[in-house]
């Protein structure tokens, strides 16, 4: 177990269970920034060695998920890469996703309070692989895409992401990610559909997410990483998501929502702004 109070970190390890228990009261730093001539001095072609298939820690994030985490956990348990681990963030729950999530998953840290970016810098400060997949809660993987980023995500590339697929036959969810992913081929935007793929050392020199974000914080980590590699677009695997927000929304409303935080991002400051949770 170990507990985050103001005084700093205290740990007590305990050899029968995988779960650990935050309480954070203050903002704590974890994700210390390396220097970045560091990254760049390790992708000198002439320090590269022959490639050996990296170890991936899969972190979901997961704020009142029982209705979603069970099925996005089979298919995580389901892929055939197996140097793979899954961690759970908790954050905030007053549902069964913690439960739900024990008998599933690697290593489960509980946080008592809400907070996306939080939570996933906390699963990326207790991962142990290479590369971090960053997935959210009520989005499944097909059962190959481990194996598609482990083979494909090298080290020219910094950050990345699956083919989006929604998890509805209707026609206008169908447009809008043919529509999403035609930019993430093009790199006409460089986004996630439910996937963030980094390198973790990659990940630490940029500081992390930033934890005052709670809107576009996909679009700032995946900016920041621009420096330090290329954008992949991985569609020989799809990444299936939910569309609740869409239905709870309507269409338009969402998507002007989503348009009106674009431009904000790019002309004014969006700390302040704020997600509806959906559940």
């Amino acid at each position: 177990m170990l507990m985050v109070t103001n005084r700093g970190l205290r740990e007590y390890i305990a050899m029968d269970t995988k779960e650990v228990v935050l309480g954070i009261h203050n903002r704590v730093t974890l994700i210390m920034p390396m220097n970045v001539a560091t990254v760049h001095r390790r992708r000198r072609p002439g320090l590269r060695k022959a490639r050996k298939l990296p170890m991936i820690s899969i972190i979901i994030p997961a704020h009142n998920e029982e209705a979603y985490l069970r099925r996005t956990l089979d298919a995580v348990n389901r892929q055939h890469y197996r140097n793979c681990e899954v961690i759970v963030v908790a954050n905030g729950c007053t549902d069964d996703t913690p439960a739900i999530a024990r008998d599933y998953c690697d290593n489960l840290l509980i946080v008592h309070e809400k907070g996306l970016c939080r939570a996933r810098n906390l699963g990326a400060h207790a991962a142990r692989g290479e590369i971090l997949i960053f997935l959210d809660a009520d989005t499944v993987l097909e059962w190959d895409a481990l194996d598609n980023v482990a083979r494909q995500f090298t080290r020219e590339y910094a950050s990345g992401t699956l083919k989006g697929r929604p998890d509805s036959e209707r026609f206008i969810y169908r447009l809008i990610y043919f529509v999403k992913n035609l930019q993430h081929r093009w790199s006409l935007h460089q986004g996630s559909s439910g996937v963030i793929i980094c390198w973790k050392d990659d990940f630490e020199a940029m500081g992390g997410f930033d934890e005052s974000l709670e809107v576009m914080e996909n679009s700032d980590l995946i900016k920041k990483l621009r420096g330090l590699g290329k954008y992949l677009y991985l569609d020989q695997t799809a990444a299936t998501t939910s569309m609740r927000r869409f239905e709870k929304c309507g269409v338009t409303q969402a998507c002007r929502l989503w348009l009106k935080l674009w431009v904000q991002s790019i002309v004014s400051d969006v700390r302040h702004k704020r997600y509806e949770t959906i559940r």
